[in-house]
């Protein structure tokens, strides 16, 4: 069961250093107005991220995304995450994540999002997706510098 046994200390401080990379690069020199939903989230995206938890980064990295556009970058949005990220002129590449997260939690018995031998078999593939999920994640969080 090896994506259910803890990470080595290694592993976890490789993982720990690139998830802040990541988020250092992306906000770059800029000040920010940061929602602060979204920052409680992110530290449970970095937990998940470092324990190896792939599909639920996907998950709350979406989570995160939803809510910094909410709250920092259209005030008041009612509509759904699918418009949100229109309206809010993110990456057309969140859209991919929000259908990723959304076959993810909204269950399809006929065509099921990730099986148990998926789980087992594709995880380099699941942390592929997890990866690109923090770096859009990120993006969106840092989506307009404060000025």
């Amino acid at each position: 069961m090896d994506h259910l046994d803890h990470p080595s200390l290694e592993q976890w401080e490789q993982r720990r250093l690139w998830f802040e990379g990541v988020e250092e690069q992306s906000r770059g020199d800029g000040s920010y107005l940061v929602s602060e939903q979204a920052c409680a989230l992110t530290a449970e995206v970095q937990a998940a991220f470092c324990a190896g938890a792939w599909l639920a980064v996907i998950v709350l990295s979406m989570a995160v995304v939803d809510a910094a556009l909410r709250e920092t970058e259209v005030p008041g949005f009612k509509g759904n995450t699918k418009n949100l990220i229109n309206d809010a002129g993110a990456n057309p590449e969140l859209q991919e994540l929000r259908v990723r997260r959304n076959s993810l939690i909204h269950v399809s018995p006929s065509s099921p999002a990730i099986t148990v031998d998926q789980m087992w078999g594709q995880r380099s593939e699941l942390e592929d997706e997890a990866r690109k999920a923090v770096m859009l994640m990120f993006e969106a969080f840092y989506i307009g510098p404060w000025t």
